[in-house]
C-alpha cells in the first residue's frame, strides 16, 4: 500500500471520527431539558443545559423548554348559535412546565404536547363557548370574558391529564366577523355613542340647572339667614331697652317709695312726738314760754276797748294790776 493510500484511509477515518462526534455532541440552552429517543424508545433519563455525548445514529433528543413560553394558535373558527361563522384570528396561551414532569408528559403526548394538549382543546372549548351564544354575545358583551373561560377550562382538563403543565393566562384577539355584520355593529356602535353624548349633554344640563337651583337655594338661604339674624339684633336691642326702661322704673319706684316711706316715717315719728308732748306740763310750759317772748302785758277787764276808745273818761286801767279774772292779750 503506497503512502497515497495510507493518507487517503487516515483522512477517510479522521472524517468519520469527525462526523460521528459531531453527531454526538449536542448543546441544551437554559430552561430547556433534552429527552432521549433510542430505537425510538424515551429514555427515563433526561439532560440539563449544557454539552452532552450521545450514541450518533442510534440516540436522537428533544429539548422541551421549561420555563414559560407562549403558545400561538391562529385562525381558530367559531360558530354562533345563530349560525354565523367567525374567526378569531390569534390566541396566545402561556404555560409552564416543570421540569419533573417532563418525560411523564412526553412519554403520553410526545414532545409536541402542546399540539395536543393545548392546541386542540382551545380549538374545542371555544367551539363550546361560541355554540351557545349568539354573535352579540361573543363579539361584544361576553368577550371580555372568553380569555378567562378558556383558562379555566384548560387548566381544569390538564390538572387530570397532564399534571405539572400550569397555563398562566390566555389572551383572544377580536373575531372576525361577516362584512355587512360589522358594518352593522359599527352603525349600533356609533348609534349608542350618539346617545352616551346625548345623554351625557342631558345630565350636563340637567346639573348645570341644579347647580343654579342650588345657588339660588343657597342665596336664599343666606338673605334669609341675614334677616334673621338683623331682626334678631333688633330685638335684642328692644329688649335691651325694654330691660333698661324696667331697671329705670324700678330705680326711680325705690326711691319714691324710699323718699315716701322717710316722709311717712318723719310724720310718724313727728306725730308721735307731739302726741307725746301733748301734756299738760308741757302745755303750762309752752304758755309761759309764750308770754316770755310777749314784749308787753295787759291786766283788766276792758283790754279791748283801751285800744279803741282811747279818749275816753272812764276808768283805765294801769299796767301792773293783777286782777284774778284778768285776760292776757299780746300786743
Amino acid at each position: 500500500m503506497t503512502m497515497a493510500h495510507v493518507g487517503a484511509v487516515v483522512a477517510a477515518a479522521m472524517g468519520l471520527m469527525a462526523i460521528l462526534l459531531h453527531s454526538s455532541i449536542h448543546k441544551i440552552e437554559e430552561g430547556h431539558l433534552a429527552v432521549y429517543y433510542r430505537g425510538g424508545a424515551l429514555l427515563t433519563t433526561p439532560n440539563g443545559p449544557g454539552y452532552h455525548i450521545m450514541l450518533p445514529f442510534i440516540t436522537t433528543f428533544r429539548s422541551v423548554q421549561t420555563t414559560l413560553q407562549t403558545d400561538e394558535i391562529k385562525n381558530v373558527p367559531c360558530g354562533t348559535s345563530g349560525g354565523t361563522m367567525i374567526y378569531f384570528d390569534r390566541i396566545e396561551v402561556v404555560n409552564m412546565l416543570v421540569p419533573t414532569a417532563v418525560v411523564d408528559i412526553v412519554k403520553n403526548y410526545t414532545a409536541d404536547y402542546d399540539k395536543t394538549l393545548i392546541f386542540n382543546k382551545i380549538h374545542h372549548e371555544l367551539n363550546q363557548f361560541c355554540s351557545v351564544h349568539t354573535l352579540q354575545e361573543v363579539y361584544i358583551e361576553l368577550f371580555d370574558i372568553i380569555d378567562e373561560n378558556l383558562k379555566i377550562a384548560l387548566q381544569k382538563d390538564l390538572n387530570c391529564m397532564a399534571p405539572g403543565l400550569t397555563i398562566q393566562a390566555v389572551r383572544v384577539t377580536k373575531p372576525k366577523i361577516p362584512e355587512a355584520i360589522r358594518r352593522n355593529f359599527e352603525l349600533m356602535e356609533a348609534e349608542k355613542t350618539r346617545l352616551m353624548i346625548t345623554v351625557q349633554t342631558q345630565r350636563v344640563v340637567e346639573k348645570e340647572a341644579e347647580t343654579e337651583r342650588k345657588k339660588a337655594i343657597i342665596e336664599a338661604q343666606k338673605m334669609a339667614e341675614v334677616a334673621g339674624i338683623h331682626f334678631q339684633q333688633k330685638v335684642m336691642e328692644k329688649e335691651t331697652e325694654k330691660r333698661i326702661s324696667e331697671i329705670e322704673d324700678s330705680a326711680f319706684l325705690a326711691r319714691e317709695k324710699a323718699r315716701a316711706d322717710a316722709e311717712y316715717y318723719t310724720a310718724a315719728k313727728f306725730s308721735e312726738a307731739n302726741r307725746l308732748k301733748l301734756t299738760p306740763e308741757y302745755l303750762e310750759l309752752m304758755k309761759y314760754q309764750s308770754i316770755a317772748a310777749n314784749s308787753k302785758i295787759y291786766f283788766g277787764q276792758d283790754i279791748p276797748n283801751m285800744f279803741v276808745e282811747g279818749n275816753n273818761n272812764g276808768p283805765s286801767t294801769t299796767e301792773g294790776d293783777a286782777l284774778p279774772d284778768a285776760q292776757l292779750r299780746e300786743h
